[in-house]
């Protein structure tokens, strides 16, 4: 009797032991596999390299819109999993009413090191009376080449454009991790 009470004893010990352990040692172990990085890309350096627009003629103001943005880091490029960001490509199609609506985004990341990783992601803008549009935007990252086949992760972003005007502008956090 008074072994199995011993017994008891040591396994709730180690039980105990085992749970204080997972629960303080998580926390530091997941912060340490999320990372998070945030930039800005001012309009000298985003540039609509293509942006093909058709009237949809349902109502005055409704438009399909095709498009690529290419935004360089001259300098100060964010870094990202330990290697420098040299460039981003962001394709994607619009369907807006007056500069209002939705934007679906494809994003190609372009390392120093020639390694990519991709994001999809979605984009809601509004105009304001001169067609100057506020967007807010949030996808996940899908994956990449070499160094980071494995990347997972959520991009947001909040910017300001005028695809008339060549003009646009944006501010992104990526916070990502690594599937094992």
């Amino acid at each position: 009797m008074q072994t199995a009470r011993v017994s008891t004893r040591i396994i709730h010990s180690t039980i105990g032991c085992a749970t204080a352990l997972v629960l303080c040692g998580a926390p530091s172990a997941l912060a340490q596999e999320k990372q998070k990085i945030a930039y800005k890309v001012t309009a000298e350096n985003s540039k609509y390299t293509q942006r093909n627009t058709i009237d949809v003629g349902d109502e005055s103001g409704h438009q399909l819109t095709l498009f690529e943005i290419h935004r360089t880091f001259p300098s100060n490029a964010p870094v990202i999993n330990g290697v420098k960001l040299k460039e981003t490509f962001t394709r994607g199609y619009a369907d807006y009413i007056n500069s209002n609506g939705l934007s679906v985004n494809y994003t190609m990341y372009t390392l120093d090191n020639g390694d990519k990783f991709y994001s999809h992601s979605s984009t809601m803008g509004q105009a304001d009376a001169a067609g100057k549009r506020t967007t807010a935007g949030v996808g996940q990252i899908l994956g990449g080449t070499g160094k980071f086949a494995a990347m997972k992760g959520l991009v947001r972003s909040t910017g300001v454009s005028d695809g008339k005007a060549n003009f646009n502008e944006t501010q992104t956090e990526i916070e990502y991790w690594f599937a094992k």
